[in-house]
């Protein structure tokens, strides 16, 4: 679809507001990352063609749930197009704080992944369209485990794990075991440590919804995620997330890395292997599942425009334009959210972690199960969450960073965690 087209489509697209599709400009928040930020970059032949300037804002992940969330909150204005995920889109679209999607015929929606589609949706209504997608799974220098003698299986166990980051980890020579999140935040440290938690057995809530971070399978997860990250990983290893692991891998200085699928498209060292995420016996929760997608405020004046500018943001066409693009190419497009994308051969050529990101993607497992009682991987997915999570996660650093034993820690946490609940009237 041409930019003209999308923006004729547009009139199609059930927002509220009415506002014409010719806007002059349109305010994107847009989180920090190297999808969004190669994204400026692209679009500016979409304004040379529709004549739309597109104001970036490009925040730090933290920052910008922190700042969309209570602009969108509140009604705002400032932006008219946001960054959110699968934790906020339902809730938000439910609550009425984001305007529901409906593109052309030709943006097929039915091309979107199954998994992104319904984790973006709120009974059946698409709320927030998917710039890309995500699991979670483990990056290794092939290189180095080999020469250490060791081997990085699908699902490993975690002592398994445990033992390659020992055999890899050479601090004298500037290469570290394994480099993991502990920068503290709900989707931060808190997205890799959940799938650990996870793994191990452990939840959130119980039944009832009551915090269970007391529990013995926290204790067991946290002691060994302290253990892995403060023996085998990078010094400061509380102050870092994604971009900052991102940066010390291409370094040459991490063994593995257990993170976003995304992460694959930026790793720029040689010898990089995939396998899925460990896993301590759980058959569920061992990878995570998101999607940095793209939504429009309620009320927003620039509604149309900015379903526009979505539907070709997140198109087949879009795919193309980057891989196509001289700066970047097919190794580069956004990945995790078309299932087209993975058909094409020149991206099949370029991206050697495509049949691993795929088949992370497609075996998470975000439905509610007896062991947790609630929707999603990496968070829940209830209004309180990101508050629970914050307040965890700053226990976890301080756990991580040795300013807390891990029981202390965890036993703050489930009080924090307790009291938001109580006050949100889950139980008395």
């Amino acid at each position: 679809m041409s930019f003209k087209n999308a923006l004729c489509a547009a009139s199609a697209i059930a927002l509220l507001g009415g506002a014409a599709a010719t806007a002059d400009s349109l305010t994107i928040a847009i989180v920090n990352n190297g999808h969004m930020i190669n994204m400026q970059k692209v679009a500016e032949a979409y304004t040379a063609e529709t004549g739309v300037e597109l104001n970036w804002v490009s925040l730090e992940e933290g920052v910008l749930r922190e700042q969309v969330t209570s602009d969108t909150a509140t009604g705002g204005g400032q932006y008219d197009i946001i960054n959110i995920g699968m934790q906020e889109a339902p809730i938000w679209g439910a609550a009425g704080w984001i305007e529901p999607l409906s593109f052309s015929a030709d943006y097929d929606v039915d091309d979107i992944l199954p998994a992104m589609r319904n984790g973006l949706s709120h009974e059946g209504t698409l709320y927030a369209a998917p710039f890309y997608g995500e699991s979670s799974m483990v990056m290794y220098r092939k290189d180095l485990a080999d020469a250490a003698g060791v081997t990085i299986a699908d699902n490993d166990t975690w002592d398994n794990i445990k033992a390659a980051a020992a055999a890899i980890h050479d601090p004298d020579n500037g290469v570290y075991g394994a480099c993991l999140r502990g920068k503290p935040g709900w989707g931060d440290n808190m997205a890799f440590i959940t799938t650990v938690v996870n793994s191990f057995g452990g939840a959130w809530f119980d039944a009832d919804m009551k915090p269970v971070l007391d529990s013995a399978e926290w204790n067991a997860a946290i002691n060994f995620y302290v253990d892995l990250l403060g023996n085998y990983g990078p010094p400061g290893s509380e102050g870092n997330s994604f971009n900052e692991i991102l940066a010390l891998y291409n370094e040459g200085k991490c063994g593995m890395w257990i993170d976003a699928t995304i992460a694959a498209s930026f790793l720029e060292v040689d010898g990089v292997a995939y396998a899925q995420s460990p896993n301590a016996g759980n058959p569920v929760g061992a990878n995570w599942l998101w999607a940095w997608a793209m939504a429009i405020p309620a009320g927003s004046p620039n509604a149309e425009a900015a379903g526009a500018f979505i539907e070709w943001a997140t198109s087949k066409d879009y795919v193309k334009a980057v891989g196509n693009h001289p700066d970047f190419g097919w190794g580069s497009v956004p990945t995790g959210q078309r299932a087209s994308t993975y058909a094409i051969p020149e991206f099949q050529a370029a991206a050697g972690f495509a049949a691993a990101e795929l088949a992370a993607i497609e075996s998470a497992a975000p439905e509610a199960t007896d062991l947790k009682p609630y929707v999603g991987v990496q968070f829940a997915a209830i209004p309180e969450f990101p508050e629970v999570g914050s307040a965890v996660a700053q226990e976890m650093a301080a756990a991580l960073s040795g300013a807390k034993s891990v029981e202390d820690a965890l036993a703050a946490s489930q009080a924090a965690a307790d009291a938001i609940m109580r006050e949100a009237g889950y139980y008395e």
